[in-house]
């Protein structure tokens, strides 16, 4: 794991929370029966958002039973804990660092001890929508809702948010804020019991400013490019048989995944840099080249009618000239 992990635009840290169905055989160990009639592990992965810009970099890991709960609390607090840990000292604390993770039964009790901790850390939950919460939203008067954003700014069309108050916050931590996005669906998607007005709804609780937070509560699906990422890197499955030998997979997996987060945002550029596993090996690791030995010095010579070969050398050249950080 690395100690390296870089801000956002905004000067935050954000960390995602994400679980990971992994299916296995039925005889490694910890590996047990789910609801979707398979053997799976469960892991719970926590990764640092780079942005539009880049990847994301893996900071803990946790193994889990196949049958683990997708949103544990206790699980959600190791983990977080974990994956505090591993960033530099100034990002352990304070609303710099934002921890942002989806919906759950455990929620209550994941929001009360990110409250309770001395660290004043940021958080954006997702909140299930509850009936509670469904006649709050009924309530709302339409002057409140205001419309959403893109990232560039523009008005984000057919989507609205609104903060909830009053009796719905009752028993919730102090501070905490409770804000519910209503928006059209997608073509062909099913209307839940909890939606309202033919619009879906969903919902999150934070403790910091409202703004541009919904949008951040969006790009949480950046945690899902994480672990398709993973899984391509050596996720999909676990090839040992014991647990402790497959947590020891789980630590050195990210060493893999850390360096296709870190290599693209020093060295490659523009669209490039957000290029996935699969194509990075396809275009520049799997690039033909000869070492060549001339006057006691070696070249690395790539082919020349390789379509990359541009963007290898360019990577290279990025790399020499950063300066040397022993």
């Amino acid at each position: 794991m690395t100690k390296d992990a870089a801000p956002d635009a905004t000067g935050q840290v954000i960390v995602d929370l994400d679980g990971v169905p992994m299916l296995a055989h039925s005889k490694q160990q910890d590996a047990t029966a789910t609801w979707k009639k398979t053997f799976s592990h469960h892991p719970l992965m926590t990764f640092v958002d780079h942005g539009s810009d880049g990847s994301g970099e893996p900071v803990a890991g946790l193994l889990r039973l196949g049958n683990a709960g997708s949103k544990t609390a206790a699980d959600h607090i190791i983990t977080a804990r974990l994956a505090l840990a591993q960033l530099p000292k100034k990002y352990q604390r304070g609303r710099r660092t934002l921890l942002r993770t989806d919906s759950g039964d455990d929620t209550h009790e994941f929001v009360t001890w990110l409250a309770q901790q001395d660290r004043w850390l940021s958080y954006l939950v997702g909140m299930t929508i509850t009936e509670q919460i469904h006649q709050a939203v009924l309530k709302v008067p339409p002057a409140a809702w205001t419309a959403t954003v893109e990232p560039q700014g523009e008005i984000r069309g057919g989507a609205w948010i609104a903060e909830l108050d009053g009796d719905v916050l009752k028993g919730w931590p102090k501070g905490m804020r409770l804000v519910v996005r209503k928006e059209r669906p997608p073509p062909g998607a099913q209307l839940r019991f909890t939606d309202a007005e033919e619009l879906r709804l969903t919902a999150f609780a934070t403790n910091a400013p409202i703004a541009a937070l919904e949008l951040r509560h969006r790009q949480r699906a950046r945690a899902e490019d994480r672990i398709r990422n993973a899984r391509a890197t050596g996720l999909r499955n676990l090839p040992l048989h014991k647990a402790a030998q497959n947590q020891i997979w789980l630590e050195i997996m990210p060493i893999a995944l850390d360096l296709l987060a870190w290599m693209p945002m020093l060295a490659l550029t523009g669209e490039t840099r957000r290029r996935e596993p699969r194509c990075l090996r396809l275009r520049l690791f799997f690039a033909a080249a000869q070492l060549v030995t001339t006057a006691r010095r070696r070249h690395l010579k790539f082919a020349h009618h390789w379509p990359w070969t541009d963007v290898i050398t360019s990577a290279i050249e990025r790399l020499d000239a950063l300066p040397n950080p022993g």
